[in-house]
């Protein structure tokens, strides 16, 4: 497991980027969940992101891709509109253990 961050460092509504084994993942804390995916748009396998940390669209209700205005799900990153449609984020295995946010799996 590679610890990522502490529980208090994703706060509500917010997202935190990390780069492990040459792979940029993100993590997102809604509603007291927390979702992690690879930050790679499967339309044309970019970085999500145009800003550092910014994942969520202007509602906070989505993840958009900055490049092409796709919006994913944030509970399973299900793209419901854009060029990639029907596709969805990869996901990333993490643990809550002591307060800490791990990485359970470095993604392929």
């Amino acid at each position: 497991m590679i610890q990522l961050c502490a529980l208090t460092q994703l706060e509500e509504d917010s997202c935190l980027t990390f780069d492990v084994a040459m792979k940029s993942i993100f993590l997102i804390k809604k509603e007291g969940h927390i979702f992690g995916y690879q930050n790679h748009c499967p339309h044309l396998g970019v970085r999500l992101e145009f800003r550092e940390n910014d994942f969520l669209d202007s509602e906070g209700k989505f993840i958009l891709c900055a490049n092409h205005g796709a919006l994913f799900h944030i509970e399973d990153g299900f793209c419901v509109s854009g060029p990639c449609s029907g596709k969805s984020l990869k996901k990333v295995k993490l643990k809550v253990e002591n307060e800490y946010i791990y990485l359970a799996e470095i993604p392929l």
